[in-house]
């Protein structure tokens, strides 16, 4: 085993988090990406623990399941009833046995600890000797957190929880993170002779360290350097803090490998987007899920991505994309949505009010205006003219349409699927295209116009075109240009 690897990493989930006032368990509240449980899960994993263990309760249903999904290998215990986090390691330990090596012990409502800071109450624990080692933090506002009492030396004495703390001890601002390294042999024999004679009647996991200090073991501390990694969260205040600060770290790690952010305050990003060097992120743009940007890409203003690839050097603008990958040097917007299955190929254009469904548009193939795209294929250097449709859907199921290299969709054509217009043809503005156009043809498919002579001077007689039209045909007829209308 390595150095710094922990025998076992314990995550308690198991509480009803009331607070939440949500159907949705705790744990499973999400803020950038993941649940909370999941970012625990995630650091826990960074430790590289021989053992992961998650302890589930309330809604086991619900939050059992997420840690399969997210941590396979994971063991779950259930604590049945909610009887403080002491009652819930020793459920643990009654399970699981005694483990011998480090154990540490966090929680699945703490999604801004970082695995670094796990790694460094390890590594003190392992080099002081102790047998407990506890994570603290400086807080400003310490209510509700059990404050860590010192000797006049500065040496740990004992952690007090807030119900059960005098005035004066209430006074302290060192906060107990309820994070944990144990040496699991002494965990196990210790866990079971918590009582719970508190203000809460509850086994508290603190009481550990004062029975492990009274044998005489030593007992350790780390301070945390950024009292916010172990902020709690109970409430939705709480969750949207913490959302802001986990956003602000990865915008700021994003930033520091070379890619621009212009306004950070309405940009958002998920834990597992990835973007290149030099691309930059504008205003009131969301990159959620498995998207990714490519080097120099310009994404916003006003962009949603979500599971999107975003090739090099594309441009995007007011754009909405779900499940869609976007070619490099690709321009799209303003006001585009990409729905799943969509492919953009590199150099293309898809153009102001565009909805693309389960297409491909192919390299430099542009659909500039006021179109709909459904389950077609556009190839390469095609143009699809202004107000194009393609009409799919025949009331029962959807059909394929495809549009050959460079070929030219008129301005206000619908495309009746199934249908080809063929590599270079050509289709007239207007038509209602049903029938293949082959290669080099042009498809026309509309009625031929009929003026009726003199209609409006007939039937809108005293309306301000017929007016018009009256001088402008008395004009007409005083050169000579045009006939005496029809009586």
């Amino acid at each position: 085993m390595s150095e710094s690897r922990p025998a076992a990493v314990i995550i308690l989930a198991a509480g009803e988090g009331k607070r939440m006032k949500s159907r949705t368990p705790k744990v499973l509240h999400a803020l950038c990406g993941r649940s909370m449980l999941g970012h625990a899960l995630a650091a826990a994993r960074d430790l590289d623990p021989e053992r992961l263990v998650a302890v589930v309760g309330h809604a086991r249903d619900q939050v059992a399941p997420e840690v399969a999904r997210l941590e396979p290998q994971a063991a779950i215990v259930v604590q049945e009833q909610q009887l403080g986090t002491g009652h819930a390691v020793r459920m643990v330990t009654e399970a699981a046995g005694v483990i011998d090596g480090v154990v540490v012990v966090t929680y699945g409502d703490m999604p801004l600890l970082r695995s670094q800071t796990l790694q460094e109450l390890v590594d003190a624990h392992r080099a002081n000797g102790n047998a407990a080692t506890v994570l603290t933090a400086k807080a400003a506002d310490p209510h509700g957190y059990g404050r860590v009492v010192r000797d006049d030396s500065g040496a740990f004495l004992r952690i007090v929880e807030d119900a059960d703390a005098t005035p004066e001890q209430r006074s302290i601002q060192e906060i107990n993170s309820g994070c944990y390294a144990f040496e699991g042999a002494l965990l196990a024999d210790a866990i079971k002779r918590v009582a719970t004679n508190n203000a809460q009647s509850q086994e508290y996991l603190t009481d550990v360290l004062d029975i492990l200090r009274g044998e005489g073991h030593p007992i350790g501390s780390v301070v945390a350097a950024d009292a916010g990694e172990i902020q709690g969260v109970n409430d939705r205040v709480q969750l949207a803090t913490a959302r802001r600060e986990l956003n602000d770290r990865l915008l700021r790690g994003h930033m520091l490998n070379g890619v621009t952010v212009v306004d950070p305050a309405t940009t958002w990003v998920d834990v597992t987007v990835t973007i290149g060097q030099d691309a930059e992120i504008r205003p009131n743009t969301q990159l959620i899920g498995d998207t990714s940007i490519g080097e120099g890409a310009l994404v916003g203003p006003n962009c949603l991505l979500e599971d999107t690839r975003v090739g090099a050097e594309a441009e995007l603008l007011n754009v909405v994309s779900r499940r869609a990958s976007i070619g490099a040097k690709a321009t799209l917007g303003p006001n585009v949505y990409l729905r799943p299955e969509t492919v953009i190929g590199d150099g293309a254009h898809v153009g102001c009010h565009v909805e693309v469904k389960k297409s491909t548009v192919g390299p430099g193939a542009k659909v500039p205006h006021l179109t709909y795209v459904g389950d077609a294929t556009i190839g390469a250097g095609a143009n699809i003219g202004a107000g194009t449709i393609f009409a799919n859907y025949d009331g029962q199921r959807k059909w394929p349409t495809a549009v050959g290299e460079n070929a030219f969709v008129g301005s206000n054509t619908v495309l009746i699927a199934p249908v080809t217009v063929h590599d270079g043809a050509y289709t007239a503005a207007g038509s209602a295209i049903c029938e293949d156009v082959e290669a080099g043809d042009l498809g026309i498919a509309r009625g031929r116009q009929h003026n009726s002579d003199g209609w409006v001077l007939r039937n809108r007689d005293g309306a301000p075109s017929a007016a018009t039209a009256r001088r402008a045909r008395s004009g007409a007829l005083a050169k000579g240009d045009i006939p005496e209308p029809p009586a």
